[in-house]
């Protein structure tokens, strides 16, 4: 059903937002999801798994204190980020140029090109994550599904309309369903994992900390900022409010609406982060009770985790664990790519979003082209993924901190965000998180 709208004041859209209150309060619920769930489940994607799992097979138990520190802190970066594209109608690319003079804005593009770069390395490990997961099930030779899911989600970018892409980037999240499958077929001590998650046990050696960096990096990583913020921004455009593609800020909405999309936009974002966090903690748990029990394993890639656990856990569980990444690898590579184009061609003047056209926005389809097409290209030349990874890492943990001030700075300031600027309680997250991936990426330098 169409929503009506019909001006109020100046600037201002009065919008009828009974059509999104009707039906069951689980239909309402699942028609919210949207940003916030694809942005959560794609920070599950292969290397994270792989993270997780490495977690769970060399300490056991020994971090899963960390998902009650990370599941705050993400929720409230994710939940910022949203906002300032609700807020302001623009993306984070754009908003830098709004706030930053012309020195910072050179500073921060050569952040981005290098957040550019970096994810497509990370794009080049995933998708040989996806022929190794392939291979795993018997369903052919690595490099063949490496190129042919890189191919198809090519196309699909490119071709297909953003509600097209939408749809499909929610029926992938359902592929980290398979991790919590895995998670519930394996015998759990519940009152060892309720303890080891309370109570932190941290073993100061140099292998636990670069881990445990490694797992703050992968939770909390930068590229996820500017994917919530452009994500958002399409769905936006896709609303009958306004009448144009152009996204209605809640600034100019009635305060009935404004409040309902600022609602069921956090009850996305939430949603999202809490999947995500279960699907790490999920991962971490069913490799410590089944590879971990068996003595210490040094797990290098999402598909060595699933071949370990064949032998201990069943040829089931091992097939669940591969068909988890490679479905959430097929979800990571288009957001990987999308994100930082988004930020790089909104700070560049230049439209974006899976939502245009190629010729309306070449750009950004161009630098999406560079990540996708250079992940494929890095993937079939035999490069090992797992120092792809760790180069990533790196990448990603040093950049983390500075985009996230950036963040903050633009969310904390009255004449972009109107009356939307942080609270307390985000102020108090944001910047605690800064100062977290800041200390990680000292840490990562010092354990590298």
């Amino acid at each position: 059903m169409a929503t009506t709208a019909k001006p109020v004041r100046p600037g201002q859209v009065e919008v009828d937002s009974a059509a999104a209150s009707i039906g069951p309060a689980w239909r309402q619920y699942l028609r919210a999801l949207g940003p916030g769930l694809v942005t959560g489940a794609s920070d599950d994607d292969p290397s994270g798994v792989a993270t997780y799992a490495q977690a769970g097979a060399k300490f056991g138990f020994g971090m899963l204190w960390s998902s009650l520190i990370t599941l705050p802190l993400m929720t409230g970066v994710q939940e910022i980020c949203d906002r300032t594209a609700l807020a302001s109608g623009q993306g984070l690319g754009e908003l830098v140029t709004r706030k930053f003079s012309a020195t910072w804005r050179l500073v921060i593009g050569a952040l981005l090109a290098t957040l550019i770069g970096a994810n497509a390395l990370n794009i080049a490990a995933d998708l040989v994550a996806i022929g190794e997961g392939a291979h795993l099930l018997h369903l052919g030779p690595t490099w063949v599904w490496a190129l042919l899911s890189g191919s198809l989600i090519s196309v699909l970018v490119v071709s297909g309309s953003f509600r097209l892409i939408a749809r499909v980037f929610k029926i992938l999240c359902l592929a980290l369903l398979a991790y919590v499958g895995v998670f519930l077929a394996v015998h759990v001590p519940w009152a060892e994992v309720g303890a080891h998650t309370i109570v932190p046990r941290v073993q100061f050696s140099k292998d636990y900390l670069a881990l445990l960096v490694g797992v703050l990096g992968t939770t909390i990583s930068p590229y996820l900022f500017f994917w919530q913020s452009a994500h958002r921004l399409e769905e936006m455009r896709e609303e009958p409010e306004g009448g144009t593609e152009t996204p209605l800020p809640l600034k100019r909405r009635s305060r009935k609406d404004a409040q309902h999309k600022l609602r069921t936009s956090r009850l996305d974002v939430f949603t999202g982060m809490a999947f995500s966090n279960l699907v790490m903690f999920a991962i971490i748990v069913a490799t410590a009770v089944t590879i971990g029990r068996h003595g210490q394993h040094d797990i290098r890639s999402a598909a060595q985790a699933a071949d370990a656990l064949r032998p201990v856990a069943g040829r089931f569980a091992s097939a669940l664990f591969a068909a988890g990444f490679i479905g959430s690898g097929m979800l990571a590579v288009p957001v990987l790519a999308g994100a930082g184009s988004a930020g790089m061609a909104g700070l560049l003047g230049r439209p974006s979003g899976f939502s245009r056209s190629l010729r309306q926005a070449p750009v950004f389809y161009l630098l999406v082209a560079v990540g996708t097409v250079g992940g494929m290209a890095l993937s079939l030349i035999g490069i090992d993924p797992v120092h792809l990874l760790v180069l990533v890492a790196i990448v990603n943990g040093m950049a983390a901190a500075p985009f996230l001030a950036v963040v903050m700075i633009i969310s904390e300031d009255r004449s972009i965000m109107g009356r939307y600027v942080n609270g307390h309680v985000a102020r108090a997250l944001g910047w605690a998180t800064v100062a977290l991936m800041a200390a990680a990426a000292v840490g990562l330098l010092a354990t590298a």
